[in-house]
């Protein structure tokens, strides 16, 4: 009998076979318990970890309190600070109202600090978060605390000092004091009904397009119309006839557009929007003839964006292929005439990279084709499922991004990827026949086959638009976008012999390769703000964070002159002659241009922060700058306009400026600012009027303040105070026009002073509306919407 003694055991009398097959179990049971004993631990110390983000928590709450118990004073800037920081959590403090009373004695109440948030809860796709892009809004409550703390503006809210002559309205808990006109004292009911007025607006025009990161959304219909879209707006734009249509379903951002093959029914598919139900990510199908929608696919199905879409080819388009903009990027299928909300058939993951293309083969069915970062997929519809199959590059360098595909007219599959080549991928292969490599300097984003066999490739960096025979040979055709309109975003069949081309700079052109290529589409790059309009012209001017300055008009819906400034725009004013205009920048700076030259007639800089609002005075001898440093410059102005000379500087707000009016004698300044003052100020020295009471019968040369009497009917039941964006009367006083954070453009009778009055609501805007004016002549309406760059031209029936 031998002995053996191993890990504290002893085996007595066991064969070599059976102590290895013991120590082996021993092992085993050994490693159990040590994974057990470690799972045990890493689920302690996940415990020991909430404990202390709870520990941390706490400490920042408490730190909080006695910072805010420590300060003891004013909140200046509350809404949203200067230089860009988020606005921390406080509790109640108190701050001087400066208008509760006539006596010019300031009264104290108690408000919240603004929280951090915006009016569009979400970025718009593709577009990166910039200091400016951060600034572009005042802060605001969430739903959540807007209920909790009762701090919301409503009827009940909204009360008439009958006595005094003023009504007071809440906005995030603190009182503001609207003064009425003496006439108006003895005669107003609180809780009369206010009808909307008769006049209603028809949406005439639509300037702009999405080619900054949309693809594949430029199509040529049978009825001679272009299809594309910009903000939550499909256009149908007749060039030769100079005629829009325009189809208006969507509730928010449009992403992508697809053409059923029989060129009448259209698929778009949009973003996640405001509405809880409505706005949620989907797909529309409607009738570009009629106008009419036929089926909404998607309402729930979708998480983020609805990114590609596609109609099945070779069945005559019986199914819709769709990808959600999502972590996962489910690629789905439907069968979308089943019923009006049709029927999915399949989804399945896709990528967690970014796909940026996804379409039917167009000769053989079930079979789809689907590109992105780095791949290409081959999927086959069999029943129930898809199957993937990825594309092999082999021998070629794998690219970054797989840009665009397209489909050769004997069923090969082109695509066009970052590094400048195009690849044949044979038709039911997922391997590359054939490959022109260095097709484009930088990447390619588009590829389409014409009419007449040729390919023709788009573009990035080259900006170059490229002719290839059936051979894929180059033709020797070939043409160059300027730069100021952008690279080749996506290309198209025109009329006849001619090509769109769709840019990155929210452009579109038309043309062949000897005749060039013309814009007949054109709009701003980035958040759009800066609106005017022309005192006696049919004309109105823009101005945005892109640097551009356009001037438009609205009879020939074209560019009349655009300038290039070398800082990003936000506001601008023409003077009250026509002979010039003032543009506000984000730098502090504002300059004076001539309108006819596009010269800089003057520039000044006040405070290194944006200017928010510019305003000549009615007889032009003055003007009034809002800064977000809390001050109003005023100037006046010489030598017809090229000496600005400045009167002084108006102190009293405790936060930025929003909007100006100048009184009709050009003697007093209204102002609003970030925390909901309405301070009055005399231009002739720039000292605070205390006595507000004073002023109750002066009229008005504008109603650009949001907070005035005349105005405090369009403010929604439960508006936080950063809702209204803009408002401006109609030059005969009979209308008032607001933009608000729901992409809404409404139309209210004027003047608008019953509580929650009743108006007209527009959509079309996919951001917050930023702007609106009336012409001169009050025929028309012009909107700008902030991040979807789009400019709207709406017409009075």
């Amino acid at each position: 009998m031998t002995l053996m003694e191993t890990g504290g055991v002893h085996m007595v009398g066991l064969s070599s076979a059976d102590t290895s097959s013991l120590l082996d179990g021993i092992l085993d049971h050994e490693n159990a318990e040590l994974r057990e004993r470690v799972s045990d631990l890493e689920k302690k110390v996940r415990e020991q970890g909430d404990e202390i983000l709870c520990l941390k928590s706490a400490m920042a709450e408490l730190i909080r309190r006695m910072n805010t118990f420590d300060s003891g004073r004013a909140v200046q800037n509350s809404i949203l600070p200067s230089k860009f920081k988020t606005p921390s959590h406080k509790k109640p403090v108190s701050f001087p109202t400066n208008t509760l009373n006539g006596s010019g004695a300031k009264e104290y109440v108690v408000a919240r600090e603004s929280m951090s948030g915006s009016g569009r809860r979400t970025p718009t796709p593709g577009t990166p978060k910039t200091p400016q892009s951060g600034m572009r809004k005042w802060g605001s409550y969430t739903s959540t605390e807007l209920s909790h703390n009762n701090m919301s503006n409503s009827a009940r809210d909204t009360t008439f000092e009958s006595e005094e002559g003023y009504v007071r309205m809440y906005l995030r808990g603190r009182p503001i004091n609207f003064y009425a006109p003496t006439e108006t004292v003895s005669s107003y009911d609180i809780k009369a009904d206010a009808s909307p007025p008769e006049q209603k607006l028809n949406l005439e025009w639509v300037y702009g397009y999405r080619g900054r990161d949309c693809r594949s959304n430029l199509y040529l219909l049978p009825t001679g119309e272009m299809v594309y879209f910009v903000a939550a707006v499909a256009v149908l734009y007749n060039v030769e006839e100079q005629l829009q249509r325009h189809y208006l379903g969507h509730t928010d951002d449009i992403k992508c557009l697809a053409i059923h093959p029989e060129k009448i029914l259209i698929a778009t598919g949009q973003t996640a929007g405001h509405d809880k139900k409505a706005g949620k990510p989907h797909i529309r199908i409607w009738n570009s003839v009629s106008l009419q929608t036929l089926h909404v696919l998607g309402i729930g199905d979708f998480e983020r964006s609805v990114c590609c879409i596609g109609f099945s080819k070779a069945d005559g388009g019986n199914l819709l292929c769709a990808v959600d903009d999502a972590n996962e990027h489910n690629l789905s299928v439907w069968d979308w005439q089943k019923g009006e909300k049709g029927k999915k058939i399949v989804e399945t993951k896709s990528s967690t990279e970014p796909v940026l293309a996804a379409e039917f083969h167009p000769k053989d069915e079930n079979v789809l084709v689907s590109c992105g970062k780095s791949s290409i997929m081959f999927w086959t519809l069999d029943g129930g499922t898809l199957g993937k199959k990825l594309g092999i590059f082999e021998k070629y360098e794998k690219p970054k991004y797989v840009l665009c595909l397209t489909f050769a007219p004997n069923g090969d599959v082109l695509t066009g990827d970052s590094n400048g080549n195009i690849f044949v991928w044979a038709r039911g292969s997922n391997k590359i026949s054939q490959a022109i490599q260095g097709a484009h300097e930088g990447g390619i984003f588009s590829l389409c086959f014409l009419n007449d066999g040729c390919l023709v490739s788009g573009g990035g960096k080259d900006r170059r638009i490229v002719e290839w025979d059936s051979s894929y040979q180059r033709t020797g055709n070939s043409a160059e976008i300027p730069e100021g309109l952008g690279a080749v975003r996506t290309l198209n069949q025109g009329k006849g012999k001619m090509v769109l081309v769709g840019t990155t700079r929210n452009s579109i052109l038309q043309g062949t390769y000897d005749l060039k290529f013309t814009p007949i589409v054109q709009g701003h790059t980035d958040e759009l703000w800066g609106l005017t309009v022309h005192p006696n012209q049919n004309q109105f001017l823009t101005a945005g964070y892109d640097k551009q300055v356009f001037l438009w008009d609205t009879l020939t819906h074209s560019i009349i002159w655009s300038k290039d400034l070398n800082d990003s725009a936000h506001c601008a004013c023409i003077h009250p002659d026509g002979t010039m205009v003032a543009v506000g920048t984000q730098s502090g700076r504002w300059l004076v241009l001539d309108m006819s030259t596009r010269d800089i007639i003057s520039s000044h800089t006040d405070g290194n922060e944006q200017i928010e609002c510019i305003e000549f005075s009615p007889d032009g001898n003055n003007i009034a700058v809002g800064s977000r440093d809390n001050f109003i410059y005023i100037y006046s102005i010489t030598d017809e306009g090229k000496k600005y000379n400045k009167v002084g500087k108006c102190s009293g707000h405790t936060s930025f400026i929003t909007h100006l009016d100048w009184s009709a004698d050009n003697q007093v300044l209204r102002s609003n600012s970030g925390d909901y003052e309405i301070l009055y100020w005399k231009a002739s020295n720039c000292k605070q009027v205390t006595d507000t009471s004073s002023l109750r019968d002066t009229e008005w040369a504008t109603q650009y303040c949001t907070l005035a009497f005349e105005s405090l009917g369009i403010w929604p039941e439960g508006a936080d105070g950063t809702d209204v964006n803009s408002c401006c009367r109609s030059n005969n006083k009979q209308l008032i026009a607001s933009a608000d954070d729901f992409g809404k453009v409404n139309l209210y009778s004027s003047p608008c002073i019953q509580p929650r009055a009743t108006s007209h609501k527009y959509g079309g805007h996919s951001s917050h509306v930023t702007g609106v004016r009336f012409l001169y002549n009050d025929s028309r309406l012009v909107s700008v919407g902030g991040m979807d760059t789009a400019v709207l031209q709406w017409q009075l029936q």
